[in-house]
């Protein structure tokens, strides 16, 4: 059922002169769905509260409930017309009373850990795209049937708006930077292991992709009591994003997932002086993504010792400074990183004061823009003196419809247990690493630097596959214009 809703939600902002992309789908729906969910969740507490012989003061005014604004009921539970706003009423009411007042939100917030902080920064950062208020309400006819009340349907709609995050990275353009493979992050998690009671942390959160399956993952490792799964909805996963579109799609895949106030942050990670960050605030797990490729201004670059206009760079400084002694890290960076002489700092930063025990060697299109890239995993407070590396060699290509699979890194984590050497795995000692360069670059002494020539069957089913991206995207953009 969920799945034919968000194909008729899609379709209704199709028609709609507002919307023009996949980005801006996921955007219009999550913060409908978010006051949706808002609906369930008060109800939800009054109930509890009212079974507990206590009172519940609901978050919003009744002016801006679900249910007087968006779907006001009858006597006979069905919509009532005569309450209803459509068309211009509808869309006046959601810019110009509805907006601002959430808005206030955060100016009023005891503290930015709560929802309505988290309401307040959602809703001063977005705007209404919908154009037509006869749309707008479409789409709240269909959202007033999706439920979250029960396990089984959060579980449903989590999967099915990942899914939707998955189509937006695969869209190209910007939307590929918000969205991590998934079998690659559970792969990351299973490696550092993190554990109840860890504070887990992703500076560059995007559609909290690393924070979803951490939670997953935690809540699933064994039956947990009713104060730790206490300590893993509000003390155990922060994260921090920059820009509004992966916000609120970050808060609202952490709510469907089952985490009622997600701690992220909407602010800009690198706008931090890292050399103020304390002791206490510091993390003992850090799995991330971070965007690489972009360039951050001078005035940025000085909140970090080591200089650079890398932002993946940056990144990695910041979270090499916010890592506990002892904590746990798996970055996924460029793999230029590991050669890259403008990285030799950086590099000497890492070795020297982290353990960098293993590299995970990526093929390409692992990620959508076809960039190479490798995982980190290192551990805060001892010197590097070897590194394990494995390179991830697949009898395929990846691709849209082709992608990373749980199977494919199965060796991996079993390799990892005990740095098992194989043909795609080997030890690389500091001793024998150039003490100028730092150059870690991956090089699998099992293979020879022979060109192997593919086969011609393997070249034209690539052909064939980028074609059919190719009249995929043509196709879009001719219903574009």
């Amino acid at each position: 059922m969920f799945e034919q809703c968000f194909k008729n939600i899609d379709d209704i902002l199709y028609k709609d002169a507002g919307a023009s992309n996949e980005l801006d789908y996921v955007e219009q729906t999550s913060w409908l769905l978010f006051l949706k969910y808002l609906e369930d969740l008060e109800s939800n507490k009054s109930l509890e509260a009212q079974l507990n012989g206590q009172t519940y003061k609901p978050i919003l005014d009744k002016e801006f409930t679900w249910s007087s604004w968006a779907y006001p009921l009858n006597s006979e539970g069905k919509l009532d017309h005569n309450k209803a706003m459509t068309g211009e009423d509808l869309k006046d009411f959601v810019d110009l009373k509805l907006f601002p007042y959430l808005k206030k939100f955060k100016q009023n917030a005891e503290s930015p850990d709560t929802l309505e902080y988290k309401i307040g920064e959602i809703f001063g950062e977005i705007k209404n795209k919908i154009q037509s208020g006869y749309c707008i309400r479409d789409i709240i006819n269909i959202i007033q049937e999706m439920r979250f009340q029960s396990v089984e349907e959060k579980h449903e709609l989590s999967c099915l708006y990942e899914d939707k995050i998955q189509n937006m990275g695969n869209t190209g353009r910007n939307g590929g930077e918000y969205y991590t493979p998934r079998p690659l992050i559970r792969t990351i998690i299973k490696t550092v292991k993190p554990k109840i009671g860890d504070r887990i942390y992703d500076g560059a959160v995007g559609s909290a992709g690393f924070l979803v399956e951490a939670f997953d993952y935690l809540k699933n490792s064994k039956q947990l009591s009713a104060d730790e799964m206490e300590i893993l909805q509000k003390k155990t996963l922060y994260g921090k994003e920059k820009k509004p579109l992966p916000y609120i799609i970050a808060i609202m895949n952490m709510i469907l997932h089952g985490i009622e106030a997600p701690n992220i942050m909407h602010t800009n990670t690198l706008a931090e002086n890292i050399m103020s960050i304390q002791e206490k605030d510091k993390y003992d797990v850090i799995i991330a993504n971070p965007p690489f490729g972009g360039k951050e201004r001078a005035e940025v670059q000085q909140n970090f010792p080591i200089k650079s206009g890398e932002t993946a760079y940056l990144f990695l400084q910041h979270f090499m400074k916010n890592l506990k002694a002892g904590g746990s890290a798996g970055i996924v960076i460029k793999n230029t990183f590991l050669s890259n002489g403008d990285a030799v700092s950086v590099r000497r930063e890492l070795l020297e004061n982290n353990n960098l025990y293993a590299v995970l060697d990526l093929p390409a299109k692992v990620f959508t823009a076809g960039v190479k890239t490798v995982v980190l995993f290192f551990k805060k407070g001892e010197p590097t003196k070897k590194i394990w590396y494995y390179q991830l060699n697949l009898d395929r290509n990846l691709g849209k419809t082709n992608p990373l699979n749980e199977n494919d890194l199965a060796d991996f984590l079993d390799c990892i247990q005990t740095f098992k050497e194989t043909e795609n795995s080997w030890v690389v000692n500091m001793d024998d690493v150039d003490s100028e360069t730092l150059d870690l670059s991956v090089k699998n002494p099992n293979k020879n630097d022979e060109i192997i020539y593919r086969e011609p069957k393997e070249i034209i089913e690539e052909m064939e596959q980028l074609d059919t991206e190719s009249a995929e995207i043509i196709a879009k953009i001719k219903e574009l214009v």
